[in-house]
């Protein structure tokens, strides 16, 4: 396919492991589609992954996305291959050529032998090191800094130790590779980790055919397409799925929840797109809904580093142009870093958690109180056995109402959970939960027994792109080739601001006229995680709000009221003046990150409504929206 000058058509089915696989059929039935793409990979699924090489102890096993194989691909391959829709996956996870056999394989047995396959990898560091390799096998490994591309420990994440075993380390590669594997024909390309923008990027680097020599907005276009790639990549993040105003997806019809339409991006050639789902299906598509996912998991917004570019979201501006259609305008680009941003995974202790189930008057009380003696029991146990303490220990008094309904007691879920050094003291730590039903306080019951698993931990780190490769093999008896990286900004004030925006003004007049109200009646709130990191999307709903937002919800504000669980890190805000939205960067802010956590939201998806729905600003009267209550 060559581009005719109309949009290119992109539609995203997966937003992780495990989204729905009706997704798929729904967009492959879009005739006009030219790009069907899944994003399969998230940190904690690298973690799955990594944890199932682990038990397998270097035995050779599938460590691609099976599901991909099993439940999606045939469904959707008689369609696509109509449809002439070409599919772009990182379906390979940890092991890209393997996934390209699998797929070679059904295309045997579907008797559809005519597609090609191509496989994108270069992404495994491990490849070719020990089995297990500690972090002295990579000399030029940096870690990461969320606030600083340029002081990689400036509030990093932990990185292992001299002993710590790697489990996984990949690299989130580029799309020139994904671009290449199209210009030589492949009908179908399956990655191991690339940015997950890219899985939009290549093809439209490849239907514009973007090159440095030949635009001389080349940054901007790859980032306008890192953005289109940031907004879809999600699934239906954009189109109404965790969005904040939840009842207008219930009020939109076509089956609401129920029948959610997956995004599709209609690029233009300029750079702008169009943001949109199916007709008749379910969900909304607004400036709400997407400016919430361009927040999401982003940090300084000045700066989102990719492989390819730099973007920079501050004059990102959005535009309502028809039912369930918004346009995307403003973005810009800035030459990449020397860098390539890599995503580890290492094994520190053990962990295990337990639920008890506590009803009745008190029931909170109790469920901390049975928590807490849980934790001393063991600990006398671990001392008289010769085991050192827990390393960690914590306790959540998860609430809910289902048993009483109307009444006023209620009922909590206790969960307990803990990190130990070694498996044989959490085997003891297991034997200790359930007792407490029949010897602690009343109203409790068995919910679920402790296992004992591995603590692995996420770590983010950068390593030079010289030592990466990114490798392309095109159809089933393809030669491998490499590519070159772009090239490189290798100033050393590459982490400065770009040019400066005009800022969001704060209201600094008369307060005798202030009321105060919730912040969700003003703004709309997503909040997402990296690594231990967690950051919260703050947007107005009207722009004449931002400046009382931006008085009242400063970074101190938020830092207190989130101190609970922001322990021992840093806030941050910026701002995002075209979206009329505030950033909010909390470090150390999630017991570790996704995979190593011990709460039970270990990615940070409630912190956006705890901060909406708890925070409040003061505001004029006559701007409080007519349904905003006074407080």
């Amino acid at each position: 396919m060559t581009h005719t000058g109309r949009p290119i058509k992109i539609g995203c089915y997966s937003a992780f492991w495990g989204d729905s696989i009706e997704a798929a059929i729904q967009l492959a039935n879009v005739e006009s589609l030219d790009y069907l793409v899944a994003d399969y990979l998230a940190e904690i699924t690298m973690g799955i992954f990594a944890g199932l090489r682990l038990r397998r102890q270097g035995k050779p096993g599938n460590d691609y996305v099976g599901l991909f194989l099993e439940n999606t691909l045939p469904d959707i391959l008689p369609l696509i291959s109509k449809n002439k829709t070409k599919l772009v996956t990182n379906a390979g996870a940890l092991d890209p050529y393997g996934c390209k056999k699998a797929v070679e394989q059904l295309l045997e047995e579907m008797n559809m032998t005519g597609l090609k396959v191509a496989v994108v990898a270069g992404d495994d560091l491990l490849d070719g090191k020990e089995a297990m390799p500690t972090l002295a096998s990579f000399k030029s490994l940096q870690s990461f800094s969320p606030y600083s591309p340029v002081n990689h420990t400036l509030d990093s994440d932990q990185m292992p130790g001299e002993d710590d075993m790697i489990l996984a380390l990949n690299a989130y590669l580029g799309a020139k590779g994904i671009a290449a594997a199209l210009a030589q024909g492949a009908d179908i390309v399956v990655t191991g980790r690339v940015v997950d923008s890219a899985l939009v990027v290549g093809p439209l680097m490849h239907e514009y055919q973007w090159d440095l020599s030949r635009q001389s907005n080349y940054y901007d276009l790859l980032a306008s397409a890192s953005l289109a790639g940031h907004i879809i990549e999600c699934g239906c993040h954009c189109t109404g799925g965790n969005f904040t105003d939840w009842k207008q997806v219930v009020a939109a019809g076509n089956g609401g929840y129920s029948n959610m339409g997956y995004p599709i991006v209609e690029f233009e050639s300029n750079g702008n797109f169009i943001i949109t789902k199916p007709e008749g299906t379910g969900g909304v598509v607004s400036p709400g809904t997407v400016s919430e996912q361009i927040l999401y998991e982003t940090m300084d917004p000045a700066l989102y580093i990719m492989a390819d570019v730099i973007v920079d979201l501050r004059q990102v501006q959005l535009q309502q142009i028809g039912r369930d259609r918004v346009h995307v305008s403003g973005t810009r680009g800035l030459q990449p870093t020397p860098w390539v941003k890599c995503c580890g995974i290492f094994i520190n202790g053990y962990q295990a958690h337990g639920d008890v189930l506590i009803a009745g008057h008190e029931a909170k009380q109790k469920a901390i109180t049975i928590g807490n003696a849980i934790r001393d029991r063991c600990s006398s146990i671990f001392k008289r056995r010769g085991f050192d303490d827990f390393k960690d220990f914590h306790v959540e008094a998860v609430g809910g109402e289902s048993l009483y309904g109307i009444h006023e007691s209620r009922e909590i879920l206790l969960r307990v959970s803990a990190h130990h050094d070694d498996p044989a003291a959490l085997a003891v730590f297991a034997k200790e939960v359930n007792p407490v039903v029949t010897s602690g306080a009343p109203a409790m019951g068995f919910y679920s027994l402790p296992s004992v698993l591995p603590n692995m931990v996420h770590f983010p780190a950068l390593l030079p792109k010289m030592e990466v490769k990114t490798t392309v093999v095109v159809g089933k008896d393809g030669k491998p080739f490499d590519l070159p990286w772009d090239a490189w900004d290798t100033d050393s004030k590459f982490g400065d601001a770009p040019s400066p925006v005009p800022a969001i003004p704060v209201y600094d007049g008369p307060t005798t006229h202030l009321v105060k109200t919730k912040l969700i009646q003003l703004a709309y709130g997503r909040s997402g995680d990296k690594g231990d990191v967690s950051n919260i999307g703050i947007i107005a709903r009207d722009p004449r709000y931002a400046p009382f937002i931006k008085r009242s919800i400063t970074e101190q504000a938020v830092a207190s009221y989130m101190e609970h669980l922001c322990k021992g890190g840093n806030v941050k805000r910026y701002e995002l003046p075209g979206l009329h939205a505030f950033n909010f960067v909390l470090t150390k802010a999630l017991g570790g990150g996704g995979i190593s956590s011990l709460s039970v939201d270990r990615q940070g998806k409630t912190y956006a409504q705890l901060m909406i729905s708890g925070m409040t600003v003061e505001i004029p009267s006559d701007l409080l929206p007519p349904s905003a209550a006074k407080l």
